[in-house]
């Protein structure tokens, strides 16, 4: 059982109002699901943030370290290095990412500056509750809710109280909690393409325990658990009603319905 208090404090000091913010958007959210990016733009500028997308920034580097080209990894590792090394606020709306970068940086790449950027990255929610001190975002969001916690958010970066927090902020909003809620969903980026059948009967086990919860959407933090979730409740007739959803999607939702694209970063 985990406790929803067990987490690491603030990786940054509290967040000095007015200060601009880097938005780093990792690739599933860039080619995949550029409908994130959008609602955690609206959800920064809701909460008066100025967004800045860097327009230089690429990959964080992950998959080419995950599957052992340190060599490729650190060419792309410092390319983010300079990108972002003028902001002291780096917000990316993945943990695996902020946790690539937060912890494994320093691992790729023996340069001092690299792991002083590196550490500057932390996951939307976090940056939220720890560094702004924000634990309720005016959300509204009338459906019943259960959460995943990933792998990388929980184990590297110790994530879970943040996100329940602001879920628990949002108005008609009913969470109910999921059984097993820090298991593996069994993506696991190339480990779902190199071991394809145990993936799948991992994210089986997930799906079926979501769907226990009567839950109507399943949110977390990333949403490469999502889509690997997702595809494998879209296969399944009595799980096709339950909505993937990433919670910055869940926090931008207001009871006005303010529309997408409202509110965008600036690029430079």
């Amino acid at each position: 059982m985990i406790s929803p208090d067990d987490s690491q404090g603030p990786v940054c000091p509290r967040y000095e109002p007015g200060e601009p913010v880097a938005l780093f958007v990792p690739c599933y959210i860039d080619q995949f699901y550029p409908q994130v990016g959008e609602a955690t733009v609206r959800l920064l500028a809701r909460l008066g943030v100025p967004v800045v997308f860097p327009r230089r920034q690429t990959c964080c580097g992950q998959p080419a370290f995950n599957s052992g080209y340190w060599h490729e990894a650190r060419q792309v590792i410092r390319q983010f290095s300079r990108t972002f090394a003028e902001y002291r606020y780096i917000v990316c709306p993945s943990a695996s990412c902020a946790a690539m970068c937060r912890v494994f940086f320093a691992q790729a790449d023996p340069d001092a500056e690299v792991r002083r950027i590196g550490a500057r990255v932390m996951e939307l929610t976090e940056f939220l509750v720890d560094a702004m001190g924000v634990t309720d975002t005016g959300s509204w969001f009338p459906h019943k809710v259960t959460f995943h916690s990933g792998c990388h958010g929980r184990r590297e970066l110790g994530i879970l109280r943040q996100p329940l927090r602001l879920l628990d902020s949002v108005g008609g909003l009913q969470y109910v909690e999921l059984p097993d809620m820090d298991e593996c969903c069994g993506f696991g980026g190339t480990f779902s393409v190199k071991m394809p059948g145990l993936s799948v009967a991992m994210g089986q086990t997930k799906a079926e325990n979501i769907l226990k919860t009567g839950a109507e959407v399943v949110c977390s933090v990333d949403i490469s658990c999502l889509m690997h979730i997702a595809g494998i409740m879209r296969r399944q007739p009595a799980m096709r009603r339950i909505r993937a959803m990433h919670i910055a999607e869940v926090l931008a939702s207001e009871k006005n319905g303010a529309k997408p694209g409202e509110s965008a970063p600036t690029p430079c």
